[in-house]
């Protein structure tokens, strides 16, 4: 046996314990696991900053320590946890990750199910993108570089902000623009609910197809990343395949990366030190907002 293949096992082992952790009662002891290494990182956080009076609406911002030769790219990243459970300082890893990438991050808490129902969360997920476009140059990141992303139910909460204006109308004030979406295993199309607290927060039954981000698909949505793990039965990839075809029959630039070996948590598990070899996450989000930044001139970093 070679000397390193005990060595080898045991990663893999516990790479494997990280990621069904993030998806089970204890996934506190996973997430620490994953924020041990972020807390080492070569960026400023800027925790726990208002974005309304509601003790729930705090955000965290992640800035780059090394300086940039120009304002940086903007991400806006929910956590999941069904709606109804989870905080941004579970995922310091993430934000950790993307200031790797030479980017600014903001992770937005957000009120939780059964204190509110939807419309509840997506009015913070709006309040928080406007503050995100209000603040962020403070920060060093260039506005107009907005991106929105989220893990799961956090997915579906940027994907739905982002194609539903009515969110921003309701606070009177219009949405920013939004250079791009990234979504890991996220819930877009999950049609009929099922479950009784799944029904209770989307309902009643008329409004039910107002909680689907594939229903809001246009013309002049924002370019998407999608990222879904094959193994995912938490949530399904037809939600990501559905999407992506709803999103390219209308000309939608989408950019579909499916994994076979994945399940759910994989895919935001791997943006952390020691999970990265799980999925190439990082680099698909790289390229997206690479791809971007192309577009418009500019350079990530």
């Amino acid at each position: 046996m070679p000397a390193d293949k005990p060595a080898r096992v045991a990663r893999r082992t516990v790479l494997a314990g990280l990621t069904a952790l993030l998806t089970t009662a204890c996934g506190r002891l996973a997430f620490t696991a994953a924020n041990v290494p972020a807390a080492f990182g070569s960026y400023k956080r800027h925790a726990d900053i208002s974005y309304g009076s509601d003790p729930h609406r705090r955000l965290d911002v992640y800035v780059p320590v090394r300086a940039g030769s120009q304002p940086r790219p903007l991400i806006v990243f929910w956590h999941g946890g069904r709606w109804s459970f989870g905080d941004k300082a579970d995922y310091r890893f993430v934000g950790a990750a993307l200031t790797e990438l030479g980017c600014i991050a903001v992770l937005p808490n957000y009120r939780h199910y059964p204190d509110v129902k939807m419309p509840g969360f997506m009015q913070d997920a709006a309040e928080a993108t406007l503050w995100a476009a209000q603040h962020g140059g403070e920060f060093g990141a260039d506005p107009g570089r907005l991106h929105l992303m989220g893990h799961s139910a956090g997915a579906h909460i940027a994907a739905l902000v982002a194609l539903d204006p009515r969110y921003f109308t309701a606070v009177a004030r219009p949405k920013p623009r939004i250079a791009g979406v990234i979504g890991l295993s996220g819930p877009y199309d999950f049609l009929p609910l099922l479950e009784a607290d799944v029904q209770d927060m989307f309902g009643p039954p008329p409004i039910y197809p107002d909680s689907q981000p594939i229903n809001f698909v246009r013309a002049d949505a924002p370019p998407m990343l999608l990222v879904h793990g094959l193994k995912d039965d938490t949530v399904w990839p037809k939600n990501s395949r559905n999407f992506a075809s709803a999103m390219r029959a209308r000309g939608v630039p989408v950019t579909l990366r499916l994994y076979s070996k994945l399940a759910h948590a994989d895919t935001v598990a791997a943006m952390s030190l020691p999970a990265r070899g799980r999925a190439p996450t990082l680099a698909d989000v790289a390229a997206f907002v690479g791809q971007a930044a192309a577009a418009t001139g500019a350079g990530i970093a």
